[in-house]
């Protein structure tokens, strides 16, 4: 007799509106658990206004369920208690997987929590006022799991410590590098003069946010006029000066271009739970200057630029190093060879380990 597949839940809001990190990470890890037998993948998207459109950007194989509930009024009633479960408006599962730091209320379901940083430890008063009560969920999200699972081993210590859980209930589920981004390509003519792209240019890729760095990366491209334009790539509001462009939130395929074709990327931000951009790029052959923290050391393995947070002389240092570094093929293949041991196949097959350890574990 064929065994049951596995009933799973996710939480399916950040695939909707603009995707950054968090919606790449929900979109990728939903295809590929889509493709794997055995698993029978549902989404839920906690929303009013934006409910109908979750069943239009779910892969296929992927059904939508539930009904339109408000998102701040469930939270708050999770800040309580495990009431309501998700259950009663998206139907009974096996696992339920919080894929954006909140794990929703269950009753018979195992719980599985995606924790991707501590940023929300660590700046409370930089999130929203919407986001005002997260650090108070995770908390409770972390203690009522069965399994948490983080993007690096960084995040999953800092999580044991600082949350005050067993590190043993703690899955590293590492993120992937989609296929396109080995065969990716500088942008055509007709691309740069449609985003008004420099011929040469150094790029951040990502949302605004004061944790980004993007002051100090400033300062630090300021003082060496000789530097390559920067260019900011993501949804938000950059710096602007008269060296620095904004190119807004571009699609999957303008990205990748648009990445390919930098001198180097920069990711210069205070903390990170995993940087994907600083492996897209690897992936690419394009050099990468990233801040000395735990989770970017860990994802670049020796192979980026490194800069303690704050340090404008080395920023600066490490950007002109970056652009003069020597066009090596051997470099090129141990950078593509780093970034090709990173996908979303293995990232979802640990998560799907770690669904079967939260339901053998009730």
């Amino acid at each position: 007799m064929a065994e049951k597949p596995l009933r799973v839940l996710l939480d399916g809001t950040p695939l909707l509106g603009d995707r950054t990190g968090i919606g790449r990470y929900t979109a990728s890890l939903s295809e590929e658990l889509a493709s794997l037998s055995g698993v029978d993948t549902r989404a839920v998207a906690f929303t009013l206004r934006g409910w109908r459109k979750l069943r239009t950007v779910l892969p296929h194989g992927v059904r939508a369920r539930g009904m339109p509930v408000a998102a701040r009024a469930l939270r708050k009633m999770w800040l309580r208690s495990s009431f309501p479960p998700v259950g009663l408006f998206a139907g009974s599962c096996d696992v339920v997987h919080g894929t954006n730091f909140v794990l929703p209320g269950t009753f018979r379901a195992a719980g599985v929590l995606t924790v991707h940083d501590l940023a929300f430890l660590d700046a409370p008063g930089e999130l929203p006022p919407s986001d005002a009560e997260l650090p108070e969920l995770v908390r409770r999200g972390a203690a009522r799991a069965d399994v948490i699972c983080t993007p690096t081993a960084a995040v999953a210590d800092a999580v044991a410590e600082r949350l005050d859980v067993d590190r043993g209930k703690i899955e590293v589920t590492p993120l992937g590098v989609d296929a396109g981004w080995f065969t990716g390509r500088p942008p055509s003519p007709q691309t740069r003069e449609r985003l008004g792209l420099p011929t040469r240019y150094l790029l951040f890729a990502g949302a605004a946010g004061p944790r980004k760095g993007l002051n100090w990366l400033l300062k630090a491209h300021a003082a060496d006029p000789e530097l390559p334009p920067l260019v900011f790539a993501g949804p938000g509001a950059f710096p602007a000066t008269d060296r620095t462009q904004h190119v807004g939130y571009l699609s999957d395929l303008d990205l990748q271009r648009v990445v390919a074709g930098a001198s180097a990327l920069v990711l210069p931000s205070r903390d990170e739970g995993f940087g994907l951009p600083v492996l897209e790029a690897m992936a690419c052959d394009v050099p990468v200057v990233c801040t000395d923290v735990p989770a970017l050391r860990e994802v670049s393995g020796g192979l980026a630029h490194l800069v303690p947070y704050g340090d404008v002389d080395g920023l600066t240092a490490e950007l002109r190093a970056a652009v003069e570094e020597p066009n090596a093929a051997s470099t090129a293949a141990t950078r593509r060879a780093h970034a090709a041991g990173f996908t979303w196949l293995r990232c979802a097959e640990a998560t799907v380990a770690a669904y079967r350890r939260a339901v053998e574990s009730r």
